[in-house]
Parts: structure tokens; C-alpha cells; sequence
């Protein structure tokens, strides 16, 4: 049985993703989920459990308080290291999910306003699972990972470029998305090899039929953009990806590769 503790305070999304999780077998027979409304009732039931759940699904902003899922978090990480720890909220791209990489142990952060939400949320709750059954979880918290100017902080996914943080290309306050952060990791590391679109939606653990060219496009576009406003040079970076540095397209295959500066 796989167990989900999961921490959300508005009754209609535990109306319309409980159900869901509960009928959804993540390899292990049945799923339970336990629900909490109130971030100090999660906590209580989490100094007294006696079982580690299998995944915790957080909120992140509750009963008007920003930092409510990041307590339940650290309570969660006090009680047990090793728990895979996902926040589902609709501050997906703010200042509240930075603060939850930052802190540590924070496997994903899933919009909850999003197409095909409920699969989304269901492959990424099975990608938690593996990595955790894999030991995947456990990484020393200055652990990068480097090419040329580039390092990324395996823990956390921040990305940082000739020591600049790369941020949100559309609003520099906030962080850069997670998908293009793990894009950006999954290239780096299949570098010199290209990574195809079909590749990259395996390892996204998204739906290869609704992932497309286009969308991994997108991402690419949101990388170079960011690489360049770190470099507070209009289109600086962009223009070297041309030119065959950096994110570079691959033939015509649909596909890009990592190849480093030489810094």
C-alpha cells in the first residue's frame, strides 16, 4: 500500500484530486491518503505517527499563511530525512516556491492550474516514489553539479551562471520555473549527447503524446532568456547558442545538447 500524507485547506481540490490518487496504483497495491485542512493538525499527527508515509503533498499558502507549508514541511523532514516531499499550489513561479527549494527537501512543485493536472500529478507523485526507492534523495547539500560557468545545485535545482542565480526571464523577482531548471539539468548531464523531445517527456515523466516539440521549444527559449538576463546583455547568450555554445539545437531531429563555454 502506498501511503500520501497530504496537507491542502480547500475542500474542492480534495474533492477533485482524492479520488484520483486513491484509485491511482503507484506499484504497491492500493493508495491511502490521509488528508489534513490545518498545517498545525498535519504537524501534530506527524510527532505522533507511528509510519513514515510513503509521499507528503503539500500546500503552500493556507488559511492566509505563505509560510504554512513550508513549517509542515520541516516537521515532516525533522521526523523522517528521507520522505519525498511535493508541493501541489497555485503559487507555482513565486517567491513561496523559491523559498521551498531553498529550504531543502523539496522534491517537486506541481501547479495545481495546469492542463491534464491530475495525470501531471500522478507522474510526478510515481517519480518521487523511484527516486526515493532508489536512494535518490539523499545528496549532500553542496553537492553541483559543473559545466564550464555553469553549476547546479543537485539539491535544490538552482541554477547558477558565472555565479549569478538564473531567475524568472518575465519577472527577475522570481525563480525560474522548475521545468526548464530540470530541462537544463537532464541536457547537462546527457551532455555531449542531444536529448530528444521524446527523451526529455520521459525523464519529465510527462505524457509523450501531449509533450511536444513545441513545448520543449518553450523551455528552451525561457533557458536563454534567462542565461541572458544573468548576463545583463540583450541577447547575448541566445546569439552564442547559434553559434554553436551553450543551449544548442541539434540537427533536425527536435532535439538540443549542452555544450560548455570555456569558463
Amino acid at each position: 500500500m502506498t501511503t500520501i500524507l497530504w496537507v491542502e485547506d480547500q475542500s474542492h481540490w480534495i474533492e477533485r484530486f482524492k479520488p484520483v490518487l486513491e484509485s491511482t496504483d503507484f506499484g504497491v497495491g492500493r493508495t491511502e491518503v490521509v488528508t489534513f485542512k490545518f498545517a498545525e493538525a498535519a504537524c501534530q499527527h506527524i510527532r505522533q505517527a507511528p509510519k513514515q508515509p510513503d509521499v507528503a503533498l503539500l500546500d503552500a499558502h493556507m488559511g492566509g499563511n505563505s509560510l504554512a507549508g513550508l513549517s509542515v514541511s520541516r516537521a515532516l523532514l525533522k521526523r523522517w530525512p528521507g520522505v519525498p516531499v511535493l508541493y501541489l499550489s497555485e503559487h507555482s513561479g513565486t517567491d513561496i516556491e523559491q523559498e521551498a527549494f531553498e529550504q531543502g527537501g523539496t522534491r517537486d512543485f506541481i501547479a495545481k492550474h495546469q492542463r491534464n493536472v491530475e495525470a501531471v500529478l500522478c507522474w510526478r507523485i510515481r517519480a518521487a516514489l523511484r527516486q526515493a526507492q532508489a536512494g535518490g534523495g539523499e545528496q549532500a547539500g553542496d553537492e553541483m553539479l559543473r559545466s564550464g560557468s555553469l553549476s547546479i545545485d543537485t539539491r535544490t535545482w538552482e541554477v547558477y551562471w558565472r555565479g549569478t542565480r538564473l531567475m524568472n526571464p518575465a519577472n527577475a523577482r522570481r525563480p525560474l520555473a522548475p521545468t526548464p531548471r530540470k530541462i537544463l539539468r537532464f541536457l547537462v548531464e546527457a551532455a555531449p549527447s542531444p536529448l530528444s523531445t521524446f527523451q526529455i517527456a520521459e525523464k519529465l515523466d510527462a505524457d509523450p503524446e501531449r509533450f511536444s516539440y513545441a513545448n520543449y521549444r518553450q523551455h528552451i527559449r525561457t533557458l536563454r532568456r534567462a542565461f541572458d538576463q544573468a548576463e545583463e546583455e540583450t541577447g547575448a547568450f541566445t546569439e552564442r547558442c547559434k553559434a554553436g555554445e551553450g543551449i544548442v539545437t541539434f540537427g533536425d531531429e527536435e532535439s538540443y545538447c549542452w555544450r560548455p563555454d570555456h569558463g
